[in-house]
């Protein structure tokens, strides 16, 4: 029997991803979990700005922090994203 699709909580999920910044920031994690300087440093916007978005990203369930020492560094943790992310690197 075929699973059924709940619209809702797939467009809950892509709304966060909408942004360009998000999405680099997202992609850039699934490759390299990082903190947030390291997002800074790559991305050459400010650390407010990077707070934010990991902030909505991580409200949606899409990364997830943890604490190494004194940084905090993010991760992508919800397989339906990973998916999406290697369908777009396709």
């Amino acid at each position: 029997m075929k699973k059924s699709i709940n619209f809702e909580e797939i467009s809950n999920l892509l709304k966060p991803l909408s942004h360009p910044h998000r999405l680099e920031i997202v992609i850039g994690l699934y490759h390299d979990e990082c903190n947030v300087s390291r997002c800074q440093k790559r991305m050459n916007l400010p650390q407010s700005t990077i707070s934010q978005h990991l902030r909505i990203l991580k409200d949606a369930g899409i990364v997830k922090a943890h604490r190494e020492g004194n940084k905090v560094c993010y991760t992508v943790v919800n397989d339906f994203i990973k998916k999406i992310i290697k369908i777009i690197e396709d």
